[in-house]
């Protein structure tokens, strides 16, 4: 059981998903260390800029624990650049990746900020997503996913939240709505 949720605080709107946790009942915790890590059962990985937040990875040495803990089970759900760290490789600008899902993340693919958007996920969303709005901010998309890849859901017939095993990864802001949905995927990760 899930019980204590660490959201990465490097970058990112932490306090917007430490908001959606805590309304959903689990305690929250921000990690900057490997120890803190130690001490969550799940982790969000949130958006903001994916070269910056792979380059704090490093900085405090957490490459290594993050890849390990995914590795065990860990349930782990990346957002926007969180997802693209997740991938097993980036198309269009090097960025050092965790490997966690095999699906090929190509950043900013739906343009700059100015072409930021929202848009409801197609009708065929997994049971219990239907009419979720998503919200893009200089998003990504998730290609190539490889056979162990599920995809749950599409906009306008592309990927934007796909699962591998205990792996999680949304090209969109779910926590920018008001709607728990996605990270209550989170806490019934097994």
């Amino acid at each position: 059981m899930i019980e204590r949720v660490g959201i990465l605080a490097i970058q990112g709107d932490v306090e917007a998903h430490r908001h959606m946790l805590e309304g959903l009942g689990v305690a929250v915790s921000e990690v900057l260390s490997e120890r803190d890590l130690d001490a969550v059962d799940a982790l969000v990985m949130p958006g903001g800029e994916s070269t910056t937040i792979a380059k704090g990875i490093d900085r405090l040495g957490l490459q290594k624990a993050l890849q390990k803990r995914i590795a065990a089970g860990m349930p782990v759900l990346g957002t926007c650049a969180g997802a693209i760290l997740l991938a097993r490789e980036v198309e269009n600008h090097p960025v050092a990746v965790l490997g966690a899902m095999d699906v090929t993340a190509v950043r900013n693919a739906y343009g700059t900020q100015v072409d930021s958007f929202a848009a409801p996920m197609d009708d065929d969303a997994a049971p219990g997503l239907e009419d979720f709005r998503c919200v893009f901010i200089r998003a990504p998309q998730l290609t190539n996913p490889g056979p162990g890849v599920d995809v749950l859901a599409r906009v306008d017939g592309k990927p934007v939240l796909m699962r591998q095993g205990n792996v999680m990864a949304a090209t969109f802001h779910p926590e920018l709505t008001s709607d728990s949905r996605v990270h209550e995927l989170l806490l019934a990760t097994q």
